[in-house]
């Protein structure tokens, strides 16, 4: 059974049509994965920078802190120490220590479905 004629060429404009739906989706189903994954990364990296905060003692606990969630974060992205919020001061016996990290302007896929800040934080009673 042949095709009529005036059906010739259907199938190329129905998939011209349905082309750049398909490529949206995937593309975005992309970006997806890879903005879950670095907020994966800097959920795990503020739990390890907090967890290193909450059991040092002395002057360079924030320090350290911060060094442990760049050190969890290092083979994914590059943190300054701008973007790692480190508190209480000090981390009093029984407080709540908190490390956070925030990412402004992050663009997946090179921004074609434009920036968000993602942040992701950890907390742990201190000395303990």
């Amino acid at each position: 059974m042949s095709a009529k004629p005036r059906d010739r060429g259907a199938a190329a404009v129905e998939f011209a049509l349905v082309l750049p739906l398909l490529a949206v989706m995937t593309f975005g189903i992309i970006a997806f994965g890879y903005t879950f994954h670095i907020q994966t990364t800097i959920d795990n990296a503020a739990r390890d920078g907090v967890r290193v905060f909450a059991l040092t003692d002395g002057p360079t606990a924030a320090a350290d802190a911060r060094a442990a969630t760049r050190a969890a974060a290092a083979p994914t992205l590059t943190l300054t120490d701008a973007q790692i919020a480190v508190g209480p001061a000090g981390c009093p016996s029984g407080q709540t220590a908190r490390v956070t990290v925030t990412l402004n302007n992050f663009e997946p896929l090179g921004g074609f479905f434009g920036t968000i800040t993602l942040t992701g934080s950890g907390s742990m009673r201190c000395n303990g």
